[in-house]
């Protein structure tokens, strides 16, 4: 399709470089836009689950009132330990969840951040740095922090690697940091705590211990997950406050929640659409031009005997090479830019091999539909009036 008459797709784009530099200008400005927006939204969807991938466990018990971390409901920890009937259960782990102020030792301004309340003799989460420094939650009013938080909390995880003595108050409670781990900021919070569940109920004094926000389940080997889960749901059939998830289930019922119950999954999908839409334009009024420029030439080779075919694969030739030329600049700037937001935000916004493939082929997209309206102009221009 495209042997022979590249050439002369290529020969008509390069003519006016002016034209070509805004052309890309403007395909590179569209790339840009539409890698962000989307860079965000996943960035969204892989920071608020990144507690989830870290579950030690096959299977969860919920609320069955709870949407999303962000508003867990609580239910009783008895509905988990009936979970230990099942022949393919090793384990079940409560775990506490809450959010509420961590005042920066610093200047005593308040933010809200998770905390994460466990039994420390168990291997709830597989996170770095927490492991080794889990037993120290055993002491009264000691906190694990996250080094991945913002530094609106303070420098904690520098004083704290400094050997200084680093406290803060949390809920009035003067607590003490006994280590680091890593966890990273959310969309839900921007920061992180893990302590024992005793530690939890003395941050969260109104709080009922046995009442818990997520109950974990550690399988057998060999256990089929979805399998135990269906029976699992057989089995607690008669407590409707609860609900049983696959590991994967419940990453899959966080990221929903975000993408179809939030505004921020509809606007950063809503920001790709208009970067999409706004390189159409752009593509379309140089190729329209083009096609105008080169009106006389295209009516010449139609009365030669060219077909609309013919000339409509020329433009979409045209089309292509804008989009390929146009996408480099773009995703090498929106690397770039995804650095720099990754530096400023602490949040997950990283360049995919899926991502940049699925923008390329939107850029082919949108410059062939460019490329394709233009070219009805010629469509309807007869050799005998242009001449």
């Amino acid at each position: 399709m495209f042997g022979k008459k590249i050439p002369l797709a290529w020969l008509q784009i390069k003519r006016e470089k002016t034209r070509l530099a805004v052309a890309l200008a403007g395909i590179a400005f569209a790339d840009i836009l539409m890698f962000m927006q989307l860079g965000f939204r996943d960035s969204l969807y892989y920071s608020n689950v990144r507690f989830h991938n870290s579950l030690n466990g096959e299977i969860v018990l919920i609320h069955s009132k709870s949407s999303a971390l962000l508003s867990m409901q609580r239910f009783s920890q008895r509905r988990l330990y009936k979970a230990r009937n099942l022949k393919a259960v090793e384990a079940v782990y409560p775990i506490y969840l809450d959010y509420t102020n961590w005042k920066n030792p610093i200047n005593g301004i308040p933010r809200n951040l998770l905390v994460i309340g466990i039994n420390p003799q168990n291997q709830i989460l597989n996170l770095p740095g927490l492991q080794e420094n889990l037993k120290k939650t055993n002491l009264p009013n000691v906190v694990l922090y996250d080094r991945s938080s913002r530094q609106e909390y303070g420098p904690i995880a520098a004083k704290f690697e400094q050997g200084n003595l680093v406290t803060a108050e949390v809920r009035r409670r003067l607590m003490k940091v006994g280590g680091l781990f890593k966890l990273g900021a959310s969309f839900g919070a921007d920061g992180n705590l893990i302590t024992s569940d005793v530690n939890f109920l003395r941050i969260f004094n109104n709080r009922q211990r046995g009442l818990i926000d997520i109950g974990l389940i550690k399988l057998k080997p060999g256990a089929d997950a979805k399998l135990v889960a269906r029976q699992l749901k057989k089995y607690l059939s008669k407590f409707k406050d609860v609900k049983v998830l696959t590991k994967q289930e419940y990453i899959d019922f966080e990221r929903n929640f975000w993408a179809s119950s939030t505004a921020i999954g509809f606007i950063f999908t809503l920001g790709t659409i208009m970067g999409f839409i706004v390189g159409t334009v752009i593509v379309y009024q140089i190729l329209y031009t083009e096609v105008a420029d080169h009106l006389v030439e295209y009516a010449t080779l139609k009365a030669i005997g060219y077909t609309q075919k013919y000339l409509l694969v020329v433009i979409l030739q045209e089309a292509l090479i804008l989009a390929l030329l146009g996408y480099i600049p773009g995703v090498i700037f929106s690397l770039f830019l995804y650095e720099s937001a990754k530096t400023a935000t602490l949040l997950p916004v990283f360049m995919s091999l899926s991502r940049a493939l699925m923008v390329l082929i939107l850029t082919i997209i949108m410059c062939f539909v460019s490329g394709s309206i233009a070219v009805r102009k010629l469509r309807y221009a007869d050799p005998a009036d242009i001449f």
